[in-house]
């Protein structure tokens, strides 16, 4: 799980990974003592790789994005994006750090723009460890109430039924990007 939420959150190529739904699973099975770790320490844990993993995008952003910017114009890259990018994380970086986490895909890319955009590195570590911490805790602590509370209430281990969890979590999840898509469409 280490490795897959530091991957997901830091090398672009973990756009694809399961991170939400990995970690609300996490927090279920700690529910009904299935996973080994109390949820508190696999908390802890993957926040330091969520955290890494987030450090390392943006500076992957930051000493790639340049090199990419130094074409005058082309067909994907234009000097101008790179000004407004930084005005962006300049203005919005710190809302942007934190609300990426919880949404797939924009995570792993949001630490490599700031990065390019040359978000103010102090800056975008406190936001990084605010959002880093605040994404592992509150998908694992989800899962484990979640997981407790039909245990308790409705006598239901969510053991058997984690495959509909999982839908679930990432249709959630997915849902902003969805909502968003929507309402552009509409708009045009």
């Amino acid at each position: 799980m280490t490795i897959i939420v530091f991957a997901e959150t830091g090398l672009l190529v973990g756009f694809f990974l399961p991170g939400d739904s990995l970690l609300v699973t996490a927090g279920i099975l700690a529910s009904i003592n299935i996973f080994p770790h109390h949820p508190l320490y696999t908390s802890i844990i993957l926040s330091i790789a969520a955290i890494a993993g987030d450090t390392v995008g943006y500076w992957i952003g930051a000493k790639s994005g340049p090199m990419l910017f130094k074409k005058e114009k082309s067909l994907l890259f234009n000097p101008k994006h790179l000004i407004s990018t930084h005005d962006f994380y300049e203005k919005h970086g710190g809302k942007t750090i934190i609300i990426a986490r919880f949404v797939p895909i924009i995570r792993t890319f949001a630490p490599v723009v700031a990065g390019i955009g040359k978000m103010n590195y102090g800056k975008f570590l406190s936001y990084n460890i605010f959002g880093g911490i605040g994404w592992i805790f509150g998908m694992i602590f989800m899962g484990f109430y979640l997981g407790e509370f039909f245990r308790v209430q409705f006598g239901i281990s969510l053991e058997k039924h984690i495959d509909k969890v999982i839908i679930l979590v990432i249709f959630v999840s997915l849902s902003p990007i969805i909502l968003h898509y929507l309402t552009e469409k509409r708009k045009k």
